[in-house]
């Protein structure tokens, strides 16, 4: 394999920038604010010379209305100015503006020079114009600045970062060599295995297994209701303690539920609960009664 062509970048002419990006910002800056001095200064003279025109012909006396007069012919340089600056801005021309412009600083020149009388120098009218059209070259010196800008935003497309670093106006190409990787090793064929796979042939149902019931019953006895009281008392008492009651004790509970105490009654009724249920003839008997 054939090596790549170099090419050596000290032996292509480069072409460098003659002005930094940072300075040419700089100078632009300082041109446009010089120039807007210019044009508000030049401005202020032809305003005041204007008003000592207007108060040496009737408006000695009012002096606001002298100082105001001046506005009539100036404020259409300045808005003419401004809607010629909108329409640069937009990339496109508005005439109305421009006649604005050109029949202000034209009165406002003719008025200056007029307003030194007759008789005067030479020297005297040219000092007289130099305000009005001093103003008319700085402003247009300032939208010429206009200009440029939006037809350089219009080139790039975009504003871009200011750099100090200028770029070369013919493109270096580098190559750079790559080791050439070794082929790689053929890797075999994976044999197949035939794997043996048991398909049951008969499908094996389980046997059901019995289950035995249980082998003890269970006898479930209706519960035994007693409908006379003394009788329900008497075998109350038999749950409490596990024991048969005493016949004290079956006459101290009937005088509390107030069935009277007689013995005889307490134990035929505990005679009558023993016949009921006979089991209860099983637990053992209480040490009285």
């Amino acid at each position: 394999m054939s090596a790549p062509a170099r090419v050596d970048a000290s032996l292509t002419p480069v072409e460098t920038a003659s002005t930094p990006a940072a300075v040419d910002h700089a100078i632009t800056a300082l041109a446009a604010v010089l120039t807007v001095l210019l044009t508000a200064v030049a401005f202020w003279l032809s305003y005041e010379h204007l008003q000592e025109v207007a108060a040496r012909h009737g408006m000695q006396e009012a002096v606001a209305r002298s100082w105001a007069w001046p506005a009539t012919v100036d404020l259409f340089i300045v808005i003419g100015e401004l809607l010629i600056l909108r329409a640069s801005l937009a990339h496109r021309v508005d005439w109305w503006a421009i006649g604005l412009v050109t029949a202000g600083d034209g009165a406002s020149i003719a008025l200056n020079v007029a307003g030194v009388g007759e008789g005067a120098g030479a020297l005297n009218y040219v000092v007289a114009a130099v305000p009005p059209v001093a103003a008319l070259l700085a402003f247009g010196a300032l939208m010429r600045q206009v200009h440029a800008y939006l037809a350089r935003r219009a080139s790039t497309g975009v504003n871009p970062p200011p750099t100090d670093v200028d770029a070369p106006s013919t493109p270096v190409m580098v190559s750079v060599d790559r080791p050439t990787a070794p082929p790689a090793a053929p890797v075999p064929a994976a044999v197949a295995v035939p794997v043996a796979v048991e398909v049951a042939s008969t499908p094996v149902t389980p046997a059901p297994v019995p289950v035995d019931a249980a082998s003890t019953p269970v006898d479930l006895c209706a519960p035994v209701v007693y409908p006379n009281r003394v009788d329900q008392l008497v075998r109350a008492l038999y749950g409490t303690d596990f024991t048969q009651p005493s016949t004290a004790r079956m006459t101290q509970a009937m005088a509390a539920a107030g069935l009277g105490a007689s013995e005889s009654t307490a134990r035929t009724a505990r005679g009558r609960v023993k016949a009921r249920e006979p089991h209860l003839a099983d637990l053992p008997t209480a040490l009285t009664g």
